[in-house]
């Protein structure tokens, strides 16, 4: 029987996969809402640890993160909570998971670099936690003033930079002072370019695998510019979205329809047998049910989704809207 081309590239993609032993076990997930969703993750973490079972045994949570409010270095997204940094960050070391700071705020100058509240933050980063802890971070500034002041802190490259050329996002990935890139989720599906990959640089992408924006925005930049200026204080309009059923707003079955979009079979059958382990889920805006729903769908069996939304949604302490 004559095998169709697709079929014979399907074989030869997957034989020389398996020729060059890069494929991955696990897939790290690495979680909205450190600060955000604080009462959410106090409530999911136990149910996670007491019914691991529940969940897949091939993925992890590689982090959480996240920004609390009023803080100038934070970025991409506008963060709202007002948690005790303390108990916060106590509860990631109470589960062994790795904290990060989203700190992708691209328009610093060096005057803020003294700001009391972000430096209070970095340094309580630094002494919490038996896992390393990170920051996401835009700014070269901030970079190296991390490197310099908090150097126990790794660093991750934020996808608030937009590198959606692939010459760009290699350049990223060889920058010795990032431990992981977030590219552009318009590069997820660019097979062609991860597959010229040497292992080291695979081991430092993390796909952001959820994103609902519309594929084809040419102002993702300037969007989250503005929310850097509002996070630094500026009196300046909201930005203007010009895509098309923006109306909607986010919802994780527009999600699923994105071009970009990462499904569990992908990361299955695509990603980790290619040798990529890191998967970034969004979300730091939206509502803690939202947050649920991301979990059932990537992390937890079928078979028990039902029993992780009870146990939720019947917690008198947790409010999921």
């Amino acid at each position: 029987m004559k095998m169709n081309k697709d079929m014979m590239d399907k074989k030869i993609s997957i034989r020389s996969i398996e020729n060059n032993k890069i494929s991955a076990k696990i897939a790290y997930y690495h979680l909205p809402g450190l600060f955000e969703f604080y009462d959410f993750y106090c409530a999911f973490l136990p149910l996670y640890r007491a019914h691991r079972d529940w969940f897949y045994d091939w993925c992890e949570i590689g982090s959480i993160y996240g920004a609390p409010a009023d803080c100038i270095f934070g970025g991409g997204r506008a963060g709202y909570g007002d948690d005790d940094p303390r108990a916060v960050l106590q509860l990631m070391r109470d589960y062994g998971i790795s904290a990060r700071l989203t700190f992708s705020n691209s328009l610093l100058r060096e005057e803020h670099l003294s700001d009391k509240r972000c430096n209070k933050l970095l340094e309580m980063l630094s002494e919490i936690g038996d896992e390393q802890n990170g920051v996401i971070v835009h700014s070269d500034l901030l970079l190296h003033y991390i490197e310099e002041n908090y150097p126990n802190l790794y660093r991750v490259s934020s996808t608030t930079k937009v590198l959606t050329k692939t010459e760009d996002c290699r350049k990223e990935l060889e920058r010795s002072e990032y431990s992981y890139v977030v590219p552009d989720f318009r590069l997820n599906k660019r097979m062609d370019f991860w597959d010229t990959l040497p292992d080291a640089l695979k081991k430092k992408v993390e796909f952001l695998v959820n994103e609902c924006c519309y594929f084809g925005c040419i102002d993702r930049k300037a969007c989250y510019e503005n929310v850097s200026r509002k996070n630094l204080g500026e009196d300046c309009p909201d930005h203007i979205c010009t895509a098309p059923d923006k109306e909607a707003g986010y919802r994780f079955s527009k999600a699923m329809k994105n071009p970009g979009f990462i499904s569990i079979e992908d990361i299955q059958n695509t990603y980790l047998p290619r040798g990529f382990s890191h998967f970034k889920i969004e979300g730091r805006s939206l509502g803690s049910a939202m947050i649920l729903e991301f979990l059932l769908y990537y992390m937890t069996k079928p078979e028990h989704q039902l029993e992780v939304r009870e146990e939720l949604y019947l917690d008198s302490m947790l409010d999921l809207f």
